[in-house]
């Protein structure tokens, strides 16, 4: 029951990443932010918050005593989960989105398997092997429908997108053995702040975007993507991760295009298509099947 009610926080996790697509749209419409300034007041004001709910749960000492035992893993899946973010976004810029999306979020499962069955010294199961294969399947169809513009380097586009995927492996790997030992509060507090250290620099090319704020779309929009889709996603997905495994963790998240492509037909009027529905079907039915079949506790 335990490893079910962690694989459904770590889809509800996915659901909100997945809403995060559109309201970037919404936020570039009313101001055109570059993607790495958004992420980075994303995840400055993911972290405010997250600080601000540490200190009402007076949780400020199991903060401390996790920068104070495992500095090296924290900064680690901080600098990770902003790397992802930003290679995903250049991947989406060098070689389109439908090309970026498979390779980022299609390598990070493979990856979490390869290395929890190197840790294990045995083999993936046929049934989850099964899975995987439907879920990406499942995500070539909807990334595929959901279509692309293509890009202008196709070769930096893939090896961004190739760092991405293996950022997101890494979070999830270490983000792991960190929930075992600490409270998923504060590795989210504490990942997040070091993400939003690491992309300030990059701000400073790509333009502060201070003056936008006075905005209130474009405040507003900023406030959601931080609150929702940065501190209670990864809130969420770290304390999915106390009882579910990487490699199950890294497909349920699949989610997150497969509700980014729902929503844009829903509100956009974008068309799914055949193709769409049936990756949408094969995602599910891979989530469904993570239920269904025995899940190992990590470790």
């Amino acid at each position: 029951m335990s490893a079910r009610l962690g694989l459904a926080q770590i889809c509800l996790a996915g659901v909100l990443w997945g809403t995060g697509g559109l309201a970037v749209r919404v936020l570039r419409d009313a101001e055109p932010l570059s993607i790495v300034t958004i992420s980075a007041w994303r995840m400055l004001i993911g972290a405010v918050f997250l600080l601000a709910v540490v200190a009402l749960a007076r949780q400020a000492g199991t903060l401390r005593d996790l920068l104070r035992h495992q500095p090296a893993r924290v900064a680690a899946v901080g600098v990770a989960t902003a790397a992802y973010q930003a290679l995903y976004f250049a991947g989406v810029v060098a070689v389109g989105v439908t090309v970026s999306t498979v390779v980022s979020l299609g390598l990070a499962p493979v990856i979490v398997t390869v290395v929890e069955s190197v840790r294990r010294r045995r083999s993936p199961d046929a049934g989850h092997l099964l899975v995987l294969a439907a879920a990406l399947a499942g995500l070539v169809l909807v990334s595929v429908a959901a279509g692309s513009a293509g890009g202008p380097h196709p070769v930096l586009g893939v090896l961004a997108s190739v760092g991405s995927g293996t950022a997101y492996a890494l979070t999830t790997l270490v983000g792991q053995r960190l929930v075992g030992s600490t409270q998923p509060l504060s590795l989210a507090t504490a990942s997040t702040a070091v993400g939003a250290v690491a992309l300030a620099p990059l701000t400073l090319v790509t333009g502060v975007g201070g003056s936008a704020l006075a905005d209130p779309v474009v405040s507003g929009t900023l406030v959601y993507l931080g609150v929702l889709t940065m501190a209670i996603a990864y809130l969420l997905f770290y304390a999915g991760l106390r009882t579910a495994p990487g490699s199950s963790a890294v497909i349920a998240t699949l989610l997150e295009p497969l509700t980014a492509a729902v929503l844009a037909a829903a509100v956009l009027g974008e068309r799914l298509g055949a193709a769409g529905i049936l990756g949408g079907v094969l995602i599910l039915a891979a989530v469904a099947g993570l239920g269904r079949k025995p899940v190992v506790p990590p470790g």
